[in-house]
């Protein structure tokens, strides 16, 4: 492999990205580390910026299906395939592999806008606690990649069981749309199960699914609401909903996700 990696940020990450053939190589990401994989939305925008570098082209990301299939070490291979390229839809898929093996597979969904047949507006939230209001989250120990974020708590007194929500902010945001900054920041809290696990034990994200809602999100400062819900809990799983709002409290991103609970 080629291309070490300056992951101080993420572009810098991505600038290091070299093209071998028909895939792309990076080494020495270890800043996005949480324990021994990478964390799930730093990989899951390595390989949207794969995309986005092989066909520049592209209408605007919709949605994406990923799954998290084996642990990300730092330095890993992606491709890029193109499963359809329809006239108003594409859909690619991306393969990282990391140590030899496959590791993180993506379905991404681009789409040129067409016009309207009706409308439906995002949801807005009417309990809104302003990022301005919000006080700083304690830093987990051992999750390398939460330093690269600034983290505020946002739920209001009384706040529902199996639900964590927090303002997030990425700390070096240069060289990053909007559309990637939210494919980068939208699994960044842990499951809303953790706040109903009986004891300490390790969680593991399995796959992760999210539609974006609408082609241009636009926020202030840099800061996103994101929320884990757990929807169902037990047997060692964790069905998950993960929202994301801009900072006025419009919905930009929705998503599911299945979390594997040990201990």
């Amino acid at each position: 492999m080629s291309g070490a990696a300056d992951d101080s940020d993420i572009a810098a990450t991505v600038a290091a990205m070299s093209r071998v053939g028909e895939r792309f190589e990076l080494l020495g990401v270890d800043g996005w580390l949480q324990g021994r994989t990478m964390y799930g939305g730093a990989s899951s925008y390595l390989a949207y910026a794969a995309v986005r570098a092989a066909l520049p082209d592209l209408p605007p990301l919709r949605g994406a299906q990923v799954g998290f299939v084996a642990p990300v070490g730092p330095d890993l291979a992606i491709t890029v395939s193109v499963l359809r390229e329809g006239r108003s839809v594409s859909q690619i898929q991306t393969d990282l592999t990391s140590d030899g093996a496959l590791a993180h597979r993506g379905l991404w969904l681009f789409g040129s806008a067409r016009p309207s047949n009706g409308e439906v507006a995002p949801q807005v939230l009417d309990n809104l606690v302003p990022y301005a209001d919000a006080r700083p989250a304690a830093s987990r120990p051992g999750l390398h990649f939460i330093r690269k974020f600034d983290i505020r708590h946002a739920e209001r007194e009384g706040a529902q069981a199996g639900v964590i929500r927090r303002w997030v902010r990425l700390k070096a945001r240069g060289g990053l749309v909007p559309v990637g900054e939210l494919v980068l920041i939208g699994d960044a809290l842990p499951p809303g199960s953790l706040r109903e696990m009986e004891r300490e034990g390790p969680i593991s994200s399995i796959n992760w699914s999210f539609t974006l809602l609408g082609d241009n999100p636009t926020t202030h400062d840099g800061w996103w609401l994101l929320e884990t819900a757990s929807n169902h809990m037990a047997d060692g799983f964790s069905s998950e909903t993960l929202r994301m709002w801009n900072s006025d409290g419009v919905e930009v991103m929705r998503g599911l996700q299945s979390v594997a609970i040990f201990g």
